[in-house]
Order: structure tokens, then sequence, then C-alpha cells
């Protein structure tokens, strides 16, 4: 997996909002105690995350398999919620039948509350992609990649209404062994890509397009971006490649847990 480091610094700004509402290591289990947590006005959740089911252990080993078996895809969606590029992915995710794993920066889900929860109503999946998207996290010692990881749990389960992460997408695949044993003891798969389509780069639609066809004999995980820039770039590029991938015989699944 390719570690991405351009068009990152938009998170730099999210900082000082990180620092007022989340907490460090010591803090984290305040996150975790609301993870089981059930809001009476939550949608209906995707499949395997009911509000309330007891945190079940997953492997740790990075997942890129499919559901669907050997022809199917998985959709990852990065950096989100966005006010503006997220609805736009959810139109063309429900006009072509498509579902997606969604990894959500934390400050960000806590920021869009409403827009986690239509995620889940429209039967997609959640991942936790930390708190400030660093992705020299494996760098860091394990008190932070905890705190990263612990907080961002709870911002999403707090922001659905209840249904927690499936899975954890390190920052630029910045995975370590704590991290991934400590996802995986939260119930969150460790998720990985197999084909990156370099949409945070904004190379065009065409070329968006173009690295999915080439680069899909690679694996079945594909990697695309709905915050931290311009994104009219990924919503084309999807709208053009998911009638592709169906008149390829592939179907949209979820990554294996």
């Amino acid at each position: 997996m390719a570690r991405h480091g351009s068009e990152r610094g938009w998170y730099g700004k999210l900082i000082g909002a990180v620092l007022g509402v989340t907490v460090l290591a010591a803090g984290a289990s305040v996150w975790t105690a609301q993870a089981g947590s059930v809001d009476s006005a939550s949608p209906k959740p995707s499949p395997s995350a009911t509000p309330g089911d007891a945190v079940k252990p997953v492997s740790p080993d990075i997942v890129h398999a499919s559901d669907e078996g050997a022809r199917g895809v998985n959709l990852t969606i990065d950096d989100g919620p966005d006010p503006e590029w997220t609805p736009q992915v959810l139109d063309v995710l429900r006009e072509n039948g498509a579902k997606a794993t969604f990894c959500m920066v934390g400050t960000q889900a806590k920021a869009h509350p409403d827009l986690v929860k239509k995620v889940v109503a429209d039967g997609h999946r959640l991942c936790d992609h930390s708190v400030s998207h660093d992705t020299a996290m494996d760098k860091k010692s394990e008190a932070y990649q905890s705190q990263q990881i612990l907080d961002t749990e709870g911002m999403i389960t707090e922001a659905s209404g209840g249904v927690r992460p499936m899975y954890y997408r390190a920052p630029g695949g910045a995975f370590t062994p704590y991290s991934r044993e400590l996802a995986a003891s939260r119930g969150m798969r460790p998720l990985g890509w197999n084909v990156d389509t370099k949409d945070f780069e904004q190379p065009g639609a065409d070329a968006i397009v173009a690295t999915v066809q080439r680069e899909l004999p690679n694996g079945p995980t594909l990697l695309f971006h709905d915050a931290g820039g311009e994104r009219s770039q990924t919503v084309e590029a999807l709208r053009r490649t998911l009638p592709w991938l169906k008149e390829q015989g592939y179907s949209f699944g979820f990554p294996v847990r």
C-alpha cells in the first residue's frame, strides 16, 4: 500500500479542534464506553453492525478480500464525511446499486453526524480512519495511536446513533502491530487496499477510471476519497467506473471480517 503524503495539509487545521474535543489514551474509555449506546432515532444499521451488539474481536491481519468472492469488489471512500462531496458520492452509489465502506476521520464525523447517519441509512459500512489523519502514526507512541483510534471509534459511534465502525484503516497505510491488535480487539478489522486510484492528486476523471481498469487485477479493494480537497473528479470517475464494473460481471461487496 502506498503512503499518501500530498493533499493532506487541510487536516492540520483540525488539530486545534481535536485538542478541545478529544482526550489522550488515559481518557479513551470515555468514548469506548459510549460504543454500545443506542440512539432511539438511529437509522437502520448495515449488516453485522447493529447498535448495542457486544464488541467481538476480529483478526488483526490486514484484509483485502471481498465477501462477494472472486468477482466482488470493495469500494472504500476515505477522509470524509464532507458536506459537499459525500452526498454526491452517496447519490452515485445509490444510482448504481453499489455499497461502499466509508473510512471516516473522527473530527469530520463529529462535525457532520447527519452525513454519518445517511451513510448508515443507505446500507454502507463505517471504518475508523483516525482523529487527525496523521500519516506518521506508526512513528508515534502507543498512547498516541490508542488515542487516535479509540477517540475516532467513539466519535463515529456517537455520530451514527450507535453504529460502530467495523474496520480500521491507518492513514496512509501507517499500521503497526499495536494499532492492528488494538483495532481488532475493538471489533475493527484492519483494512488495506489493492487499487490506489490516486484521486487525491486530482489527475482527472479519465486517469482515475484508467487506473481502476488497469490495476483491478491487483485485488478487489479500491481506494477513493470524498474529502480532503475538491472531489468532482472522483464523483465523475465513480459515475463512469461503477457501470463498467457491473458490465464486467463484478458485484459490490464489503471487506471480509
